[in-house]
């Protein structure tokens, strides 16, 4: 009965591993690559994709995402393009689609820098839809989310949540490199995203992004915010449907990826629910917590970069990593100072204030004013931090990818601007507020 299940299960994983599923949901929204029709058949007739499991990354490819060398497509500037003058086979169509976009990946391959094939896209709303979908797990959406919801919402909630994205990511990030099954095949897979393609894809870290954030944030608010426990639930569980789909979309990731992705990350979640208050107020009082925190950062940093060789992955650990210990140095420096803002039990259950001009422009004002502190910031730590680095390891400073592709550099490189970045997040926005009238 027992090896009758573990068949079973086993077979549904290789079922929702295979990349033609993923090639099918594409094309059901309407991304048809550009491909030539070159797949190799099988002997039942089928196209014969890479089989899942445990496979090597390939770290340098020849245009990413096209799965064909001998595609004579011209090359193309990166975004959108509306003039459609032939099909995906190089014939002349016979009138022009008007509901249908060429176009490339927005963003080059972080590790290789190819720019990806181009595709074909026949529903631009699914298309910008994804993308802000997938967004919701870059970079670019943490620099403005959690500062937002710190300086004009809830500070605990923030910090907390901050805790539960870097632990999240690392163990997400970590798990990959353990398992280190490779992108879904192209062809048949488009790839409509190419910047983390050289990375390892199982599990699906912006499914556990996209999963923890939302339902971490619903956790931590419902009770301590008034609104229907419906509303809290259906927002975290439409905000982490949209970012699993999207990776699927992007042909990032397979099914049983993102469905790992989303379990693991409740998994995370289930562990930390119980013990995020007493390591809040463990960071705000503990006497040796600023040793702790960068002792355990640090070593969980390096344990990140030791798991196997080079790709993206690592200096994303390390930038969550980074990001997680400035911002609990910066809040029992604020416990210390007797900064902390954070409103009495007795006032719970918070409600919104109403809505007037003077509140919208204070907000505005202390989110522009911040997150403009933040990405300067963060720009000089850049500037100064990569050279120095190469100087101090005896490294050439002018290939940035190269140099980046050392232990020695990356780790120190993008723990230090990004635990600069939470520190100042945190404590420095926050005192510049008071000093500027906008607390």
């Amino acid at each position: 009965m027992a090896n009758e299940f573990v068949k079973t299960f086993v077979q549904m994983c290789n079922y929702l591993q295979d990349p033609c599923h993923v090639a099918r949901f594409q094309n059901l929204c309407g991304v048809q690559g550009t491909f030539p029709d070159k797949t190799t058949k099988g002997d039942s007739g089928q196209p014969d994709p890479d089989r899942p499991g445990l496979r090597k990354r390939v770290q340098a490819e020849v245009g990413v995402g096209n799965g064909a060398a001998g595609d004579a497509t011209p090359p193309q500037v990166n975004g959108m393009q509306d003039d459609i003058t032939g099909r995906p086979d190089g014939t002349a169509a016979a009138t022009a689609d008007t509901d249908t976009t060429r176009a490339k990946p927005l963003r080059r391959n972080s590790l290789t820098g190819d720019g990806g094939q181009e595709f074909l896209i026949h529903n631009k709303f699914l298309f910008y839809l994804f993308t802000f979908g997938t967004e919701l797990g870059n970079e670019m959406f943490f620099i403005i989310f959690f500062p937002f919801l710190f300086w004009n919402v809830d500070a605990l909630v923030s910090r907390r949540l901050i805790v539960v994205w870097a632990w999240n990511l690392f163990v997400g990030q970590s798990t990959k490199d353990m398992v280190r099954w490779s992108r879904p095949a192209s062809p048949p897979v488009v790839k409509v995203e190419v910047f983390y393609n050289s990375e390892y894809s199982m599990p699906s870290t912006h499914a556990m992004t996209g999963t923890a954030i939302p339902f971490c944030l619903f956790m931590l608010s419902y009770g301590r915010w008034q609104y229907p426990f419906l509303f809290g639930f259906c927002v975290a569980l439409s905000w982490s449907v949209l970012v699993c789909v999207s990776r699927v979309y992007m042909g990032m990731h397979s099914i049983l990826e993102v469905i790992t992705g989303f379990l693991y990350s409740l998994l995370v979640l289930a562990f930390f629910q119980p013990i995020l208050d007493k390591i809040d107020s463990f960071y705000m009082m503990g006497d040796y917590a600023p040793l702790v925190i960068i002792v355990s950062h640090v070593s969980l940093g390096l344990v990140a970069f030791s798991l196997d060789s080079w790709s993206t992955s690592r200096g994303d650990t390390a930038q969550a990593l980074g990001t997680g210990a400035g911002a609990a140095l910066a809040t029992h420096v604020n416990y210390q100072l007797g900064l902390l803002d954070d409103p009495p039990l007795s006032s719970l259950p918070l409600t919104l204030p109403p809505l007037s001009i003077s509140l919208v422009v204070c907000s505005v004002l202390r989110f522009l004013v911040g997150v403009a502190v933040i990405l300067i910031t963060r720009m000089f730590m850049k500037a100064v931090t990569i050279p120095f680095l190469c100087r101090l390891f005896g490294l050439p400073s002018d290939d940035v990818r190269q140099a980046r592709q050392h232990m020695r550099v990356e780790l120190p490189y993008r723990y230090i601007v990004y635990s600069v970045v939470g520190f100042s997040c945190v404590f420095v926005v926050p005192l510049l507020f008071r000093i500027l009238n906008l607390a």
